[in-house]
């Protein structure tokens, strides 16, 4: 095992813009109208999410403009989970005027310029939010950017999985997102007291994929790369799924009809409720 290192994802935004806006390109009428596994959420309510995110992302990084919180408290998880599921959700209804050229022409300006937003971050200084599904109340830059190109890319491939076109699972844009969700394994163990030294072991499987180990100490559990020798459990998952666990699109029960799990079962059942997105 060794100690997690920085994830550099700010080289990839431009690749991962250029894909969405061919993609968006190639959709006919009936393509925008199709379900994902977004909840209720049709291909085009998915891309009006993303143009939400890279607006939100620049209006604030870069201009200073935070959406209004109008007197609510959102310090609590949960209390910020609902203040962002009612900005996602006014935001898509809004959205509904929107033709499907619309979006793509405000995206084709957005993307490139959230690109530079990013790229102009120290990736070792402290973020402007923290990544609060990892467990963590202050993050560095290298962090929150790489928060925001998993929601990017997931969101992308919420999209090419409802229209069936090719996914984006080379080991250049899966594997950041997939290292990236496996910080989720601090918080999604918090609950599971052990001693410390206990450890378990998440293995992705595939090209793309890795192997991470959360470790228990001193009442928290910290993420590294790599697996010690005994594990008290160990839960190996297919990439291609991992990643709709990590978004939500699976359910745990359903995660583990694809996993191989071995070893303490509350620990397994933890890992496999690891979400890398705000629910």
């Amino acid at each position: 095992m060794k100690p997690t290192k920085p994830i550099a994802t700010v080289h990839l935004f431009p690749g991962l813009h250029k894909n969405l806006i061919a993609l968006l390109r190639s959709l006919t009428a009936e393509d925008w109208l199709r379900p994902t596994v977004a909840g209720s959420w049709l291909v085009r309510d998915v891309v009006a999410h993303i143009l939400d995110v890279q607006i939100r992302r620049i209006s604030i990084q870069r201009d200073g403009c935070f959406p209004p919180t109008r007197g609510r408290n959102v310090a609590e998880y949960t209390e910020l989970v609902d203040f962002l599921n009612e900005l996602n959700m006014s935001w898509v209804a809004v959205m509904q005027r929107a033709s499907p050229r619309a979006l793509m022409d405000m995206l084709q300006v957005l993307g490139p310029q959230l690109a530079e937003v990013v790229a102009a971050l120290d990736p070792e200084a402290p973020a402007i939010f923290p990544v609060a599904w990892a467990g963590e109340d202050e993050s560095k830059n290298w962090f929150d950017i790489g928060r925001e190109y998993t929601e990017l890319w997931h969101h992308q491939a919420q999209v090419r999985l409802a229209v069936d076109a090719d996914p984006l699972v080379d080991r250049k844009w899966l594997h950041p997102v997939l290292a990236l969700g496996a910080l989720g394994l601090s918080r999604a163990l918090r609950n599971v007291a052990r001693p410390d030294g206990t450890a378990v072991v998440l293995r992705c499987d595939g090209d793309a994929g890795g192997t991470w180990s959360a470790v228990a100490s001193s009442g928290a559990w910290w993420v590294h790369d790599g697996a010690p020798r005994n594990p008290v459990a160990e839960v190996e998952i297919p990439s291609d799924v991992a990643w709709q666990v990590f978004f939500n699109a699976l359910t745990t029960e359903e995660a583990r009809e694809h996993a191989r799990v071995e070893g303490d079962e509350a620990l397994a059942a933890a890992v496999l409720s690891l979400r890398s997105v705000m629910v």
